[in-house]
């Protein structure tokens, strides 16, 4: 009996995720927890594991497919196991019919932004054939079948109904014939307006540039020309591993510098939303209209935590190889404050108040596609150490797509850095279905009244940092977050901790 793989669930809000890359095709053997599919959510990007060792029999989601939590992906078994055939293409006496896909449960049509084919090309299964664009996803469709591209139906620029037929693919003998009129279910939309390509790339003399949008994402923000990229996929086609290496070897730019990219918009311009911006949007707007949000603004006298840090920093790197940030300081000063005020830490559940019995930290991460929040769980039963090591590890695997889906829910109370680009401090929004954040403003130098021990004032240079909490007022009152927050202050300013 085949063994289904299906779409994980990357967090508690998540209800569906792209599948970006395939790392496996069918009939290739697959070891347990070995990467199988690459998929994209709002929250996070990451490798997904085989569920059990064995052979991939089909692939029932193709790459750049919106793909809800819980639905079957692939089928995996035995070599040589029959896997049911799931219908990518209607097939007629004389060709087969190449329909809009659907790429998400609630998509109903998509744009045909570019035809990677014209007629009388010859076409492999899998092949890029044409590229969409719908509200929810930009994508690669490939061929459902190999053959000769008999026919065009719709244009680039048109924007069709899903299931409706774009083109039709035949045997190698058959004769291709001229574009036909848009089918009656395909929409007329505006050249100019139709769809924006912002991967665009220029093509290479005297060979086609073959990519996918996330390699031209890659090549756009590392400002590297893909002329300069060997391809080792079929036809030469561009793979991230290609990219990746050519970075790895020579560095953002190339050898050769990239062409000026066009300005992403000019004034007047209606430009629309990606997913990820529209999703960040939709989750932001719930936030913001569920939790009426309060914020209490501490600053923090860091001059002791970055004494300590300067005076440790080299015997601990040695010690346990990991380098001496100020996160696990303030982690640890986190769990201190939320181990005394544990409202802090709880979450509304209809009338009901839910009194977690972990500390689970969310540490969110910036990334150059977006930004997640992995979580670290049970942080009150975790040494200075551990914390640190937790904040390294998960910050790497999240920068490098290697989060397991559990990593990224069930944080009780996140961590936000609004100082890493510079900021004094920033008001953040609570990351729901938890109650309060706290965002971490920028260290700085600063001239400071201090009063010795006979009460005597003098002005001296400090490193000082502003906190800012945010809280759901609905829960938690102006004095349990002054508490929270003092309780959280003194722990950094009077620091008596080992760093074991």
């Amino acid at each position: 009996m085949p063994t289904e793989v299906i779409m994980p669930q990357m967090g508690e809000s998540i209800v569906e995720g792209t599948i970006t890359k395939w790392l496996k095709k069918p009939g290739d053997a697959v070891a347990k927890d070995e990467p199988l599919f690459e998929i994209s959510t709002d929250k996070v990007d990451a490798e997904i594991p085989a569920p059990v060792a064995g052979t991939l029999l089909e692939i029932k989601a193709a790459e750049g497919e919106t793909v809800a939590i819980n639905a079957v992906v692939a089928l995996m078994g035995e070599a040589g196991e029959a896997a049911a055939e799931a219908p990518v293409a209607a097939v007629t006496s004389e060709a087969t019919e190449v329909v809009m896909p659907q790429m998400g449960e609630s998509i109903v049509e998509g744009i045909i932004t570019k035809w990677l084919k014209k007629p009388g090309d010859a076409i492999l299964k899998d092949e890029p054939l044409f590229e969409i664009s719908t509200d929810k996803v930009d994508a690669e469709i490939p061929a459902p079948v190999s053959g000769t591209l008999l026919e065009i139906v719709a244009a680039e620029g048109e924007t069709v109904a899903i299931n409706v037929v774009v083109a039709r693919i035949g045997g190698s003998g058959a004769a291709p014939v001229a574009l036909a009129a848009p089918a009656a279910a395909v929409k007329s939309a505006p050249a100019p307006v139709a769809a924006p390509k912002p991967e665009a790339v220029p093509e290479p003399v005297g060979r086609r540039l073959r990519s996918s949008p996330l390699v031209r994402r890659i090549a756009r923000e590392n400002q590297l020309d893909l002329r300069q990229v060997p391809g080792t996929g079929s036809q030469q086609r561009i793979t991230k591993e290609d990219i990746l290496r050519y970075l790895k070897d020579n560095g953002p730019g190339g050898a050769v510098a990239a062409p000026a990219e066009p300005l992403p918009h000019v004034p007047g311009e209606l430009v629309p939303m990606t997913k990820m911006r529209s999703i960040i949007a939709q989750r932001l707007l719930e936030s913001k209209q569920t939790a009426p949000h309060a914020h209490n603004v501490y600053k923090v006298d860091m001059t002791h935590i970055v004494r300590i840090r300067q005076r440790e920093r080299a015997n601990f790197e040695k010690k346990h190889g990991i380098k001496l940030t100020y996160m696990p300081f303030i982690a640890a000063a986190t769990v201190e404050a939320l181990r005394k005020y544990p409202i802090v830490n709880a979450s509304l559940e209809g009338n009901s108040i839910r009194y977690h019995r972990a500390i689970n930290i969310g540490i969110a991460v910036a990334l150059d596609w977006g930004l997640i929040v992995p979580v670290i769980t049970h942080a009150e039963s975790r040494s200075f150490v551990d914390l640190s090591r937790a904040i390294v590890d998960l910050a790497a695997r999240a920068r490098t797509k290697k989060l397991m889906p559990d990593e990224t829910s069930g944080s009780t109370f996140t961590l936000t850095n609004a100082g890493v680009f510079g900021g004094v401090f920033g008001t953040p929004i609570i990351n729901q279905p938890e109650s309060a954040i706290l965002a971490i403003g920028g260290l700085n130098k600063e001239p400071v009244v201090v009063t010795d021990a006979e009460g005597n004032d003098s002005i001296a240079i400090r490193s000082m940092q502003y906190y800012c909490m945010g809280m759901d007022h609905r829960l938690i009152d102006g004095a349990d977050s002054g508490k929270f927050m003092t309780t959280f202050k003194e722990t950094l300013e009077h620091w008596d901790r080992p760093l074991d």
